[in-house]
């Protein structure tokens, strides 16, 4: 995951507290699939869900705004679906170069669930874009998915260590491609699921109609110039 120790330069109890928020969040979005309370209990949990988001809700940003704490440049995105520390949905995914791409494990609870015990096919294709855009800003290259393929050879079972591989293939220019899989962590060389994917660079142009309304959280114009959401990679060995 993008982690609390990446250099922000924003506010370090805001980030704690994100972080805090984010792992109770995604503890409670365990206990809401796994439970099995009787009705009255699940209301009251409902109503006192409802307390919070009230709460929490008495001041939102725009579509537009960055979070005080995002910084695109470094790649850390608090609130990424795959890896951002404050996100309910992010799976405790972390990543780390290896060899001539990426490796990320993660372990998936019921809450990926599609098949009874096993990923939802989405949930594969969300980890395997992440990943493959990780493995593209391994290499000092970016850019934006246009095409991501994949190939599923065998379910992926829940609650069990995965271990996710990517790597670059092609460099050409503002087109990069690169390739993954995912597979059981006891058996590695066994792909499970196998991707694809194109990553492009969009021209000036096309960038300043995606993103020139961007701001800071503070009303700033303030366009990412390297528009990916992909996840901060630790170095080798780290």
């Amino acid at each position: 995951m993008d982690t609390p120790g990446t250099d922000t330069g924003g506010d370090a109890d805001l980030l704690a507290a994100v972080t805090d928020l984010g792992s109770a969040l995604r503890e409670l979005v365990d206990a809401s699939v796994t439970t099995q309370a009787d009705p009255a209990a699940l209301r009251a949990a409902a109503a006192a869900a409802r307390q919070v988001t009230a709460g929490l809700s008495r001041t939102r940003r725009a579509r537009t705004e960055l979070p005080a704490l995002d910084d695109p440049v470094r790649f850390f995105r608090v609130y990424n679906p795959v890896s951002g520390i404050g996100s309910a949905l992010a799976p405790p995914l972390d990543v780390r170069a290896e060899g001539d791409g990426v490796v990320g494990e993660v372990v998936l609870g019921l809450a990926y669930e599609g098949p009874p015990s096993f990923v939802h096919g989405g949930v594969s294709a969300l980890l395997m874009d992440q990943l493959l855009g990780a493995a593209t800003i391994a290499r000092g290259l970016w850019g934006m998915t246009v095409h991501l393929e994949l190939d599923y050879r065998g379910p992926v079972p829940l609650e069990t260590m995965l271990v996710l591989r990517a790597r670059v293939t092609e460099d050409a220019g503002r087109k990069t491609v690169v390739t993954g899989t995912i597979a059981a962590a006891a058996e590695p060389e066994r792909a499970l699921v196998a991707a694809s994917g194109v990553f492009v660079v969009p021209r000036p142009d096309r960038s300043e109609a995606l993103f020139g309304a961007i701001t800071d959280a503070v009303g700033r114009h303030a366009p990412p110039g390297r528009p990916t959401d992909a996840t901060a990679v630790r170095p080798a060995g780290d």
